[in-house]
């Protein structure tokens, strides 16, 4: 089944080498597909509103610390950041740092390192020193997710879903590299927290993931950070319709290295062309994704320019020729490059090896402090990973670097995400038996708390407002009257 989620056509299929799969299970467990290749419509019904799970990120509030009301948590004193681990300190300012003191985990050993993978960007027609990884090898399942976006209206650069058929032609296996493999295709969404729970659910799964990109960027002037245009995008929208581009990089970033491909045909506005051509590592996801991709000037005037980078790909896939994504690159590169000659291209370099016990913390925070959140955040959730492997999810290892990332997300303007993240910090604290007046647990309930207040969507406030009431009531702090005057605000 297919939802027509907010107007934006969403499909699904399965199958084995081109063919309809048997014993295949899709991302969303929704109905299996009824034939070859094919998209199954819903009949039209427009769902309800996705509840996003929790930890993930939600529109954008401005980020900016509040002055308290009577009983809400104070900021603490100590000046201390969860991006440093041990207790070092470091001040950002008036907003509330984040402090662990000497009982802090700072998960070390031979983990992701801190600055892996950086974003190769050259004139068109070169892809500079590059790595040459092979497509994925042929066993298990894959997942394939096709998405085309771009505003409507004369907003729109890029006419992104005219590559979507010729993607759909190419049979599942031969996206992913798998026998076998799930394709779920989202043609002009409107809402980025459906986009999100689509790519949560497609990157929840171990085998390999192929995300095949065309749209539109727009820089985000408040906080200087690229978004993925969606259909309902305007310029003075884009903070709550469209997708940030760290998104994608703290979705992708968690996976293991050399399982994730993301090949991307952008246009990109004014504002993000000129940050590429002084930051090129703008678009980096991080050390696991290998990103292959175009970006282009978005026309000024005429015609929305088509994804010809993205569509050649899918030619060649559909020849039947199995490349490496490397020679795919270049091959789609050469085929673009007349339309768009003066394109910039993107590919990964050779990751260096980790150092052993290398602290990430310092590296993670100067990162997050130059503006590079969404490398911030990958790196962060490479070593969460990481600390999830060696030590699983129920240690004090893990449940460190989910306060890492709620911290980042702070810095990144993001209350919304930094308190989900917070709440889940504290939950996992009371799941190791540490006792609700543990200064931990306090900390991270007061932290979530304070993050709640500075959001600026109502109706994403109320959703995060329910846990965190129940949360509050099992940890109340020693703020006097803030479960009061967290229910007073709830209920106004």
């Amino acid at each position: 089944m297919v939802n027509d989620e907010d107007n934006g056509t969403m499909g699904m299929r399965t199958g084995v080498n081109g063919t309809t799969g048997t014993g295949v299970t899709d991302v969303a467990r929704e109905a299996r597909p009824k034939g070859r290749g094919t998209t199954v419509k819903s009949p039209g019904a427009t769902p309800a509103a996705t509840t996003t799970p929790t930890g993930s990120p939600a529109a954008h509030g401005d980020g900016s610390p509040a002055a308290h009301g009577n009983g809400s948590p104070a900021a603490h004193s100590n000046g201390s950041s969860a991006v440093h681990g041990n207790g070092s300190s470091a001040v950002h300012g008036n907003e509330s740092p984040t402090a662990y003191g000497n009982n802090s985990p700072a998960a070390h050993g031979n983990g992701p390192v801190g600055a892996a993978g950086s974003v190769v960007v050259g004139p068109t027609g070169t892809t500079g020193p590059t790595a040459t990884p092979a497509a994925p090898a042929a066993t298990g399942t894959g997942t394939a997710v096709l998405l085309a976006a771009a505003p409507a209206g004369r907003g729109r650069a890029m006419d992104a879903a005219s590559v979507l058929p010729a993607l759909a032609a190419v049979p599942p296996g031969v996206l992913t590299g798998t026998p076998t493999a799930t394709v779920v295709e989202l043609a002009d969404p409107l809402d980025p927290q459906t986009v999100l729970t689509r790519l949560r659910a497609a990157a929840a799964g171990p085998g390999p993931l192929v995300l095949c990109l065309a749209g539109q960027l727009h820089l985000d002037r408040r906080q200087q950070l690229p978004h993925l245009a969606l259909a309902r995008t305007t310029p003075a929208t884009l903070r709550y319709t469209a997708l940030p581009w760290h998104w994608l990089a703290g979705e992708l970033g968690v996976r293991a290295p050399g399982t994730t491909t993301v090949v991307a045909d952008l246009a990109a506005d004014p504002a993000v062309w000129e940050r590429l051509r002084t930051t090129p590592d703008l678009l980096h996801l991080g050390p696991g994704p290998l990103l292959y991709g175009r970006v282009a000037p978005a026309p000024r005037r005429g015609e929305p320019m088509t994804p010809g980078y993205l569509r050649s790909w899918a030619e060649l896939w559909r020849s039947g020729a199995r490349l490496p994504h490397a020679t795919l690159h270049a091959e789609a590169a050469a085929h673009a490059a007349a339309a768009a000659p003066e394109a910039l291209l993107l590919a990964p370099a050779p990751a260096p090896a980790p150092a052993p016990e290398q602290d990430p913390h310092p590296a993670i925070l100067a990162a997050a402090m130059a503006g590079r959140h969404g490398e911030a955040a990958s790196v962060a959730a490479a070593w969460e990973h990481e600390a999830l492997r060696r030590h699983g999810p129920r240690s004090a290892e893990a449940v460190h670097w989910t306060e890492v990332r709620a911290d980042l997300a702070r810095l990144a303007g993001d209350p919304a995400r930094s308190c989900e993240l917070w709440l889940s910090a504290a939950e996992a604290r009371l799941a190791l038996r540490q006792p609700a007046d543990d200064p931990d647990v306090e900390g991270a309930v007061d932290r979530a708390h304070h993050q709640w207040e500075q959001i600026g969507d109502r109706e994403r406030a109320r959703t995060l407002g329910a846990p965190l009431v129940a949360l509050r009531q099992r940890v109340p702090g020693r703020q006097a009257g803030a479960l009061a005057a967290l229910t007073r605000r709830m209920a106004g």
